[in-house]
């Protein structure tokens, strides 16, 4: 058990890490997003800014190109009449034009610069807000991973433990289930094959003492011997009812309880008294369900007779259209419902076999205060297979 606890332990271990894990991840992208967001604030105030540089060298442009129209028409009048003007004419019309048309190009070149760093802005504000949009989305994914994480698969450790503790309890029935075979042999080796042994021995006597003595001797060993084998089939009779009681097919719970019951304090001398109350009305219910019902009030008997210690013992049931309802109490030295116990099949025992009837089961106990178990079974999940 010590390692299965362990790999219980390990499991939470690592569960705690990847819950870390992720949410380290989870401030990393944080962090990439509003570091995308910054990055998009500071570009659309660029792109602001670009926009309005843009729309001025444009009419910058506008402006020179017109300039540099009516230059060139200057220079191509000045040029067909070079004999009506001077040389320094010729020669400003000439560089005013070619001046003009430099500038025209070099706001035209800076225009289409505006503009590709404009696109180019453009474009990563388009890719900075699909990342924040993604990194926003994964922040909440990895927020519902984290919820799931610390709230459902918080619960893992347990469940394994259940698991484990499931497991263990399933060997722990087949130890059991070997145990109650050895019991029930030494039973039948050391009680009625015994009596019936000594019955054969008895029977020879019996015989001997008819031949060489006298027939009123050989009549008491037959009146011994009659003993003798009633004990046998006493004791053969209470192996078979522990094993599974006949009345139970034939009378039904009710009275099968009352006979096993009283049948118990016969055989502790009436140490601990055990009372039987039946409430609403006695009817059949599914064989399934009988045979359930009574394990539990034996398993349940059986645990306060061993543990216990009590001298009252009190079984009731009670039947409604719906449910079967079982309450086991003794006045014994109670126990803590908190601390596990080792070897504490019993209870375990009658949990899993209330699960398998949608039931449920409540045990309250005190230490010094008794114990208490209340069992509700749905009677109409069961089918009748009598």
């Amino acid at each position: 058990m010590s390692k299965n606890k362990l790999t219980s332990k390990a499991l939470d271990e690592i569960l705690e890490k990847i819950i870390l894990t992720v949410d380290t991840s989870k401030g990393e992208i944080y962090h990439l997003a509003e570091d995308a967001r910054q990055e998009y604030d500071k570009i659309l105030e660029e792109l602001e800014v670009l926009k309005v540089k843009v729309i001025e060298t444009i009419q910058e442009a506008e402006r020179l190109e017109m300039h540099s129209r009516l230059a060139r028409k200057r220079l191509s009048e000045v040029s067909r009449h070079f004999k009506i003007y001077s040389e320094p004419e010729v020669k400003d019309a000439y560089e005013k034009a070619h001046s003009l048309q430099t500038k025209l190009l070099m706001t035209q070149q800076q225009e289409l610069q505006l503009r590709n760093r404009r696109d180019e802005l453009e474009r990563r504000l388009r890719t900075l807000e699909e990342t924040i949009q993604r990194a926003d989305h994964l922040v909440g994914q990895i927020s519902v991973v984290l919820n799931y994480l610390n709230s459902d698969l918080k619960q893992v450790g347990e469940i394994v433990e259940d698991a484990i503790q499931k497991e263990y309890f399933g060997f722990r029935i087949i130890e059991a289930q070997e145990e109650e075979r050895k019991r029930l042999s030494r039973e039948i080796h050391d009680g009625p094959a015994q009596m019936l042994a000594n019955v054969m021995m008895r029977s020879e006597l019996v015989e001997r003492i008819y031949r060489e003595r006298s027939p009123e001797e050989a009549m008491q060993e037959i009146r011994d011997l009659r003993k003798m084998v009633r004990s046998a089939l006493y004791e053969v009779r209470r192996i078979i009812y522990d094993l599974r009681p006949m009345a139970l097919d034939d009378l039904g719970l009710n009275p099968t309880l009352r006979k096993y019951l009283a049948t118990i304090e016969e055989y502790n001398d009436g140490n601990p008294r055990i009372t039987f109350i039946s409430i609403g009305q006695e009817k059949r219910i599914p064989s399934k369900l009988e045979v359930a019902l009574f394990r539990l009030v034996q398993e349940a008997v059986t645990n306060a007779l061993k543990h216990a210690k009590s001298t009252e013992i009190q079984v009731k049931i009670e039947f409604n259209e719906k449910h079967a309802i079982l309450i086991v109490k003794d006045n014994g030295q109670g126990f803590d419902p908190e601390k596990k116990k080792e070897n504490s099949f019993g209870l375990m025992g009658m949990k899993e076999r209330v699960d398998l009837l949608d039931g449920t089961i409540s045990v309250h106990s005190k230490i010094g205060q008794g114990t208490l178990v209340i069992i509700h079974v749905p009677i109409i999940h069961v089918p009748d297979t009598r």
